[in-house]
């Protein structure tokens, strides 16, 4: 199917473009809100700053997408294929990435408040503040989520749920931009989670949960402890 005519037809009324085949097409600044891409073929397409709010990717194929600035507010990604995609930038507020694939994944400066990324995929995914915008994953659940060899610096993960979560050798050191940035886990849930090897330097984490956390050789050199919830 044709770009032109999947506007056509949007323009028309019509929301349903599950199994659509758009490899490496571009959309760009479009308003796609509330269409059914499910099971679509998006390997490789240029989808910068297109409104995708409300829609459905479920089971969708995204792998090395472009998607600069792209809106998916509360959008269902669920078991969506992200490899090496790029969401700098994307609007991210409420989406539902369960068991999503997002390994490589650039979300650098991404809005991740309130996502839903349980389960999810994300080895070796850039989650660093970006020069313009502090990646944001306010109240994100990222439970069982794979992290290992992530990179968290300067990001806000206030609240977030990261309870069983691998993060082996994930970076949280501060991110050096043009602005200061200390990456805060302020009451952040990480019972049970795997931090092993990983880097926290200079990293908040007041009244955090590290109960049952593994912290073998986990870098704590200056980290910010207070009122965090230990094993005993």
């Amino acid at each position: 199917m044709e770009i032109s005519q999947i506007i056509k037809e949007y323009q028309e009324g019509k929301r349903e473009f599950s199994e659509v085949k758009l490899q490496e097409a571009e959309i760009i600044k479009l308003n796609l809100s509330g269409a059914n891409f499910g099971f679509g073929d998006f390997r490789q397409a240029r989808l910068g700053k297109t409104n995708f709010s409300d829609s459905c990717f479920q089971n969708a194929d995204l792998s090395e997408a472009l998607l600069w600035g792209t809106d998916f507010t509360n959008a269902n990604l669920t078991n969506s294929i992200l490899r090496e995609s790029d969401l700098s930038g994307a609007i991210l507020t409420s989406t539902n990435l369960t068991k999503a694939n997002l390994i490589k994944a650039i979300l650098s400066g991404a809005n991740l408040s309130y996502a839903n990324l349980g389960s999810a995929l994300m080895i070796e995914a850039d989650l660093s503040s970006s020069s313009d915008h502090r990646t944001n994953l306010t109240q994100c659940n990222l439970k069982n989520a794979d992290l290992s060899y992530a990179n968290f610096a300067g990001a806000s993960l206030y609240q977030a749920n990261l309870q069983g979560a691998k993060l082996c050798r994930a970076n949280f050191q501060i991110g050096f931009h043009k602005n200061y940035l200390i990456t805060d886990l302020t009451e952040v849930n990480l019972e049970n989670a795997d931090l092993s090897y990983a880097d926290l330097t200079g990293v908040i984490l007041r009244n955090a949960n590290l109960k049952g956390a593994d912290l073998t050789r986990t870098i704590l050199t200056n980290t910010d402890l207070t009122g965090a919830i230990m094993s005993e």
